[in-house]
């Protein structure tokens, strides 16, 4: 066989890898627009951000930890590792969930992608992943376009919610927390057992998440009138975050944070 046509075989499954990455990041995305019309959904029934992920992690914890017992499968990474990923993929659930209260589902879906330009900075600082001068540049670009939202919604051209400027400062930290989780997971993903990593945010998110119900979203969950409407909006936040959780790893480990969150930016036809 000629060198000509080994090359030709190279690029040939460069580019089936490639494909395949970029369709499993769209279904991921898919999934991602379905938690957000979801928890737009629920969110103006009930001021819960917390019990609205608390139902992911449970399904999540339930299914691939059950599948974890059946193997007898030990921990390849240390549980103080896995409640620090949970408590940030908690509290970045927390903050992008409660800013439905205050600003439009499309700032949100908007503004959530700052999580571009922190996983850059951190896959850089942490993981040590080189980026050129260009990349850069584009990833500027897209900062400075997010600054136009937050304008808009500041009152020069008039975003929608009670309180616009409020609702996108907590998608902004909350794209912070997200860009650590998911950091934080490609880090597991591709050097442990995928099983593992999933079943143990499901686990030490629905941990950390338990207390922080109690204290904070107990007297409103009571007071909360359950129509039909309302335990469906839950329910399919909750399959919808069980699909998310499921496919995310997987995109994170053949194509990295960086590259997985590019390919949510399609979530944003919602």
């Amino acid at each position: 066989m000629s060198s000509g046509s080994g090359s030709w075989w190279w690029k040939s499954d460069g580019l089936r890898r490639t494909i395949l990455e970029l369709g499993l990041g769209q279904f991921v995305s898919f999934s991602l627009a379905m938690v957000a019309f979801t928890a737009s959904l629920a969110s103006a029934q009930v001021d819960a951000p917390i019990s609205l992920s608390f139902s992911t992690y449970l399904f999540l914890a339930v299914v691939y930890g059950s599948v974890m017992l059946y193997r007898r499968q030990k921990l390849l990474v240390p549980w103080y590792w896995y409640l620090l990923l949970g408590f940030v993929d908690v509290h970045g659930n927390y903050l992008v969930n409660k800013a439905y209260q205050f600003t439009s589902i499309t700032s949100v879906a908007i503004l959530d992608c700052w999580t571009i330009g922190w996983s850059i900075i951190l896959t850089r600082i942490f993981l040590g992943t080189k980026y050129s001068l260009w990349q850069f540049f584009g990833a500027a670009v897209c900062v400075l376009g997010l600054g136009l939202v937050l304008l808009s919604d500041s009152g020069v051209g008039g975003g929608g919610g009670s309180n616009p400027l409020l609702g996108d400062f907590l998608v902004i930290a909350g794209s912070l927390f997200y860009a650590m989780s998911n950091v934080g997971e490609e880090f597991c993903v591709k050097r442990k057992n995928l099983t593992e990593v999933i079943a143990m945010i499901g686990l030490f998110g629905m941990l950390v998440s338990a207390p922080e119900i109690i204290v904070l979203e107990r007297k409103t969950l009571v007071s909360a009138k359950w129509s039909t409407g309302l335990i469906s909006s839950y329910a399919g936040y909750a399959v919808a975050g069980f699909m998310f959780y499921t496919l995310a790893p997987f995109s994170l480990k053949m194509s990295g944070a960086t590259m997985f969150n590019l390919s949510l930016l399609t979530s944003d036809i919602t």
